[in-house]
C-alpha cells in the first residue's frame, strides 16, 4: 500500500528513529469530520504539530481524515486544508518542510458511514501493521462532528474499529456535551454504553490555554504567597471574562439552541472559575485529586436562581436569525448573546466573596481573563502627588491570568508588584519587556510582574499532545461535567423565556450592559431604556389580577420566584411585628420541596429579618435520623439555618430518635415535643406556621383517614405516611389551628388538580386533611403560584 511504502521511507537523519528503536508501537489516528470547520481552523494544525514533535519518539504514525462525503470530493477537500500547513516560526524551514511532505503521505481520506466502512478501517490498518511488521500501540479518534452524530460512530468504533488487545483506545470528544443536565446524562449514559471513562477525553479547549492551564500550577508553586491571602478576608472578588467583538452571524442555528451561557459560561469560564477556587490537592498534577476537588467545588456554590444573572441580546440578531433560519418577519429570539452572573459559595474560604462571570458577542473589543482582585487594607498619608513612584500599599493589588487578545495580545500571568514576585517554571515562562504605552484595568504594566509563555501554543495543539501522552487531567470528565449542567440547568430553565436587554453592538454600548450587585443578585446599572421594552409576548405581570379569595381566605398569587419573594417578605413583616409585640416570634416549618426555595430566599435576601428572637419549630418530621438525607430537619439546616443567626437554644427539632431508636411510642417523643411546646409558646399558640398541599391533600404529616391528628387535642402525633418513609411525627390539627397566622404554600403544575379540587369542597379534613386548616381566631393566607392555580 502507498502508507506502507511512505512508512519504509520515513527514516531520513534526526525525524525518524532506526528500526531498532521503532518498538514504540504504531498510533493510527483517525479524524472524524476531517473536512468541518474546526478540523481545517485547529485540528490538522495540531495534528501536524504533534508529528513535528514526536516523531523521533519511537512511535510511527498515520492519519486517516473520515467523513461522510465521498472519496473523491471528501479528497479534495481534505488535501487542499492539508497543503495550506504552516511551520511554526521556530522550526527550520527545511526540516518543516521534508516533514509536512511526510505528513501529507501518511494522511489518507476515508467515507466513513456505515458499520462496513468502520469494519474495513480497521482492517486496512492491521494489513498495513502486518506487512510493516509493527505492534499496534493504540488509536485515537477526535470527534469533530455535532453531538447527535455521536452515539452512532460510538456504535460503530466499539463493535467493529476498536484495537487488538494490548493497544489502547482514546476517543475525543467535542462540546457540546447536551444543552441542560437531563440531556447530558442522556448522552453521557449511551457513549458510556460502548467506552469506559478513561477512553473518553472531553475537550474543553481552555484547558488548553497556556494561562488557564497554569492557574493550578500558580497556585502550587505560590502556595507560601497564596496561603494567608487566598480566601474571604483578603479577596474582595474573581472576575472570569470573555468578551467577543464577533457576532454570531453565520452560526445562528447553532446559537440559537445553545446561547451565550451554554457556550461559554457553562464550561470555558466555569473550568477556569474552579481552578482558582477549589481547594487545592497536594498532588495537582493528579487527575483524580484535581477532580474530587473541583466536585467539592461545585458542591459548596449557591444555587443559581433568575435574579443572579442579566442577559443581553444584540440588536442585529432577531434579524440574522430570520435570514439564516427563515424565521417568520416579527420571529422574536429570547437567545441571550451577552450573560453577567453572579456565583457565590458557602466554603468558609469564600463565603461572602463575589465571582463574576461575564461574556458576550458584539462587545466593544476581544479579550479573555481571569482576575482575583484584593481588598485594599492600607492607609497612605501622604498625598499620592507628592510620593515617590514606587510599588505604594495603596494602589489596586491583584493577580491576571490574561488568556490572549486584548491590548496584551499574548498569554500573560500579571501580579501586583506589591503583593509578591510570584514563583515562575523557567522552562515555561518569562518575564516579558517593559512595555511604557500599555495599562491593563487602569494601571501601567509597571505595576505588574508580568510573565509570558517562552514558547506560545494552540490550545487544541497543546490538548493533541495532551491526548497522545494520556494526560487526563487537562479533560473533563463525565462527572465534573454532570455537576456543572446541575449548577446551570436551574438557571437557564429560570430564564428561558425572559427577554433580554437589547444593544447595539460595539462601541455604541456603553454603559448599558454595565451591571451591579444588588441584595445577592445583579442589576443592570442603567434602567431599561424604553424603546427597548419588551416587542410583544406576554410578561408575567400581565397575569397579576387574579381573584384573591381561595376558600372564603385571603389568596396571593404570581408566577413562583415573585411568589416566594412576596412570602418571604410577609414572613418577615410578621415577624417583626410579632418580636415588637412580645419580644419573640415562634415559626413552624414544614418540610419537603417547595419550602426549599423559600428558605434559600429568606436566607439570602431578608438581613431584616429578626433570627436572634425566633425559635424555629417543625411542623411535622419524618422518623429518620436527623442526619437521613430524608430528614425535614436536615434540609432545614442545609438551606436555611446554617446561613442565618438563630441562637442554638432557639432551634426544635422533633425527638425522633431517642434512646437509638425511631418514634417508638413508650419514648415518649410527641409528648416531650408537646410539653416543649406548651412550656415555651404562650397558648400554644404558633405565631406563624408554614404548611404545604400533597396532591392527596394532605398536610403537615396528616394524611387522609388518618388515625391520629385531624381532631381531639391541640398536641404532637406520631402518624403513619402511604409512602416511604412510612412513620411519621407530626403537629395535630387542632395545634396548627392555634395558630396565629398560617400561609399555605402551593407550587408547581403537579398540584393543579388538588388546587382545583379544594377550590370546591368544604371542610371535610377525614378525606382532605388541608381543609380543615382554619385557625380558630387566626389568620390563613393562600400563596398559589400560577402554576398550580391555572395549570
Amino acid at each position: 500500500t502507498m502508507l506502507g511504502r511512505v512508512l519504509c521511507t520515513v527514516l531520513f537523519v534526526g525525524a525518524f528513529p532506526s528500526p531498532a528503536e521503532a518498538s514504540q508501537g504504531h498510533i493510527s489516528v483517525v479524524l472524524l469530520g476531517a473536512t468541518g470547520d474546526l478540523a481545517k481552523k485547529y485540528l490538522w494544525q495540531g495534528l501536524f504539530q504533534l508529528y513535528m514533535d514526536q516523531v523521533s519518539s519511537g512511535h510511527s504514525f498515520t492519519f486517516h481524515g473520515a467523513a461522510l462525503a465521498a472519496l473523491e470530493p471528501g479528497q479534495r477537500l481534505m488535501f487542499d486544508v492539508l497543503k495550506k500547513l504552516s511551520c511554526p516560526p521556530d522550526e527550520a524551514p527545511d526540516r518543516c518542510a521534508v516533514l509536512k511532505d511526510q505528513f501529507l503521505k501518511l494522511s489518507q481520506y476515508h467515507q466513513l458511514k456505515t458499520a462496513e466502512n468502520y469494519t474495513a478501517l480497521s482492517r486496512e490498518i492491521e494489513t498495513l501493521l502486518r506487512q510493516e511488521g509493527l505492534k499496534e500501540a493504540g488509536r485515537i479518534f477526535y470527534f469533530s462532528v455535532p453531538p447527535f452524530a455521536y452515539t452512532e460512530i460510538a456504535r460503530h468504533i466499539n463493535s467493529s474499529c476498536r484495537p487488538p488487545a494490548g493497544a489502547w483506545l482514546r476517543v475525543v470528544l467535542e462540546k457540546p456535551f447536551g444543552h441542560d443536565l437531563q440531556s447530558a446524562q442522556q448522552l453521557a449514559a449511551e457513549l458510556a454504553g460502548f467506552f469506559r471513562e478513561e477512553e473518553m477525553y472531553r475537550v474543553d479547549h481552555y484547558l488548553g490555554k497556556q494561562a488557564v492551564a497554569h492557574i493550578l500550577p500558580f497556585r502550587d508553586q505560590n502556595r507560601q504567597f497564596l496561603d494567608p491571602i487566598w480566601n474571604q478576608h483578603h479577596v474582595e472578588r474573581v472576575e472570569v471574562v470573555l468578551k467577543e467583538t464577533v457576532d454570531a452571524k453565520g452560526r445562528t442555528s447553532f446559537y440559537e439552541q445553545y446561547g451565550v451561557i451554554r457556550d461559554v459560561l457553562q464550561n470555558h469560564l466555569t473550568e477556569a472559575l474552579m481552578f482558582l477556587i477549589m481547594e487545592l490537592p497536594a498532588n495537582v498534577s493528579s487527575a483524580h485529586e484535581v477532580v474530587q476537588h473541583k466536585l467539592q467545588a461545585f458542591q459548596s456554590l449557591w444555587g443559581l436562581e433568575r435574579s443572579s444573572a442579566v442577559l443581553g441580546q444584540y440588536q442585529a440578531y432577531d434579524s440574522q436569525v430570520q435570514e439564516e433560519l427563515q424565521e417568520a418577519q416579527g420571529y422574536v429570539s429570547t437567545t441571550p448573546t451577552f450573560a453577567g452572573v453572579l456565583i457565590r459559595s458557602d466554603s468558609l474560604r469564600w463565603e461572602g466573596v463575589p465571582f463574576l462571570l461575564t461574556s458576550g458577542k458584539a462587545l466593544d473589543e476581544r479579550v479573555g481573563y481571569a482576575r482575583v482582585l484584593f481588598k485594599n487594607r492600607a492607609y497612605c498619608t501622604q498625598s499620592s502627588t507628592l510620593r515617590d513612584a514606587g510599588h505604594s500599599q495603596c494602589k489596586p493589588k491583584q493577580i491576571i491570568f490574561h488568556f490572549g487578545h486584548g491590548a496584551l495580545n499574548t498569554p500573560a500571568v500579571l501580579v501586583s508588584r506589591n503583593l509578591f514576585q510570584p514563583v515562575m517554571p523557567k522552562d515555561g515562562w518569562k518575564e516579558a519587556e517593559a512595555r511604557p504605552d500599555l495599562h491593563v484595568f487602569g494601571q501601567p504594566l509597571s505595576d505588574f510582574y508580568m510573565y509570558i509563555p517562552v514558547k506560545e501554543r494552540d490550545a487544541y495543539s497543546v490538548l493533541i499532545s495532551h491526548i497522545y501522552h494520556g494526560r487526563k487531567d487537562f479533560f473533563i470528565t463525565t462527572e465534573n461535567l454532570l455537576a456543572s449542567w446541575a449548577f446551570w440547568t436551574p438557571l437557564l430553565d429560570s430564564t428561558s423565556r425572559q427577554p433580554p436587554r437589547l444593544y447595539p453592538g460595539g462601541v455604541e454600548n456603553q454603559h448599558l450592559l454595565d451591571f451591579e450587585m444588588v441584595s445577592g443578585g445583579v442589576a443592570f446599572t442603567l434602567a431599561e431604556p424604553a424603546e427597548l421594552l419588551h416587542p410583544g409576548g406576554q410578561m408575567p405581570s400581565d397575569f397579576r389580577a387574579i381573584q384573591s379569595k381561595f376558600r372564603q381566605s385571603p389568596l396571593v398569587s404570581a408566577w413562583a420566584e415573585d411568589l416566594i419573594s412576596q412570602l418571604a417578605s410577609d414572613m418577615e413583616e410578621a415577624a417583626v411585628r410579632s418580636v415588637a409585640r412580645s419580644g419573640q416570634f415562634h415559626l413552624a416549618l414544614s418540610g419537603g420541596s417547595s419550602p426549599m426555595v423559600l428558605f434559600q430566599r429568606l436566607a439570602r435576601h431578608h438581613y431584616g429579618f429578626p433570627w436572634k428572637h425566633t425559635h424555629v419549630w417543625l411542623v411535622d418530621e419524618r422518623c429518620v435520623p436527623l442526619t437521613d438525607g430524608e430528614s425535614n430537619f436536615l434540609g432545614l439546616h442545609r438551606h436555611l439555618l446554617q446561613r442565618v443567626r438563630v441562637p442554638y437554644f432557639n432551634i426544635h427539632p422533633m425527638p425522633v430518635h431517642l434512646n437509638r431508636r425511631l418514634c417508638v411510642e413508650e419514648d415518649g417523643g410527641a409528648e416531650l415535643y408537646a410539653k416543649d411546646i406548651a412550656a415555651l409558646v404562650a397558648n400554644a399558640s404558633f405565631d406563624l406556621v408554614l404548611l404545604g398541599v400533597g396532591a392527596d391533600g394532605h398536610t403537615a404529616s396528616l394524611f387522609p383517614r388518618s388515625e391520629n391528628g385531624l381532631e381531639g387535642a391541640p398536641t404532637v402525633v406520631l402518624t403513619e405516611s402511604p409512602v416511604k418513609p412510612h412513620q411519621r411525627m407530626s403537629l395535630s390539627l387542632p395545634l396548627i389551628n392555634r395558630a396565629r397566622q398560617v400561609f399555605v404554600l402551593v407550587l408547581g403544575k403537579g398540584k393543579h388538580d388538588i388546587t382545583t379540587l379544594l377550590s370546591r369542597v368544604g371542610h371535610e379534613p377525614r378525606k382532605w386533611p388541608i381543609s380543615g386548616v382554619s385557625p380558630s381566631s387566626g389568620q390563613l393566607v393562600w400563596y398559589v403560584d400560577y402554576e398550580a392555580l391555572l395549570g
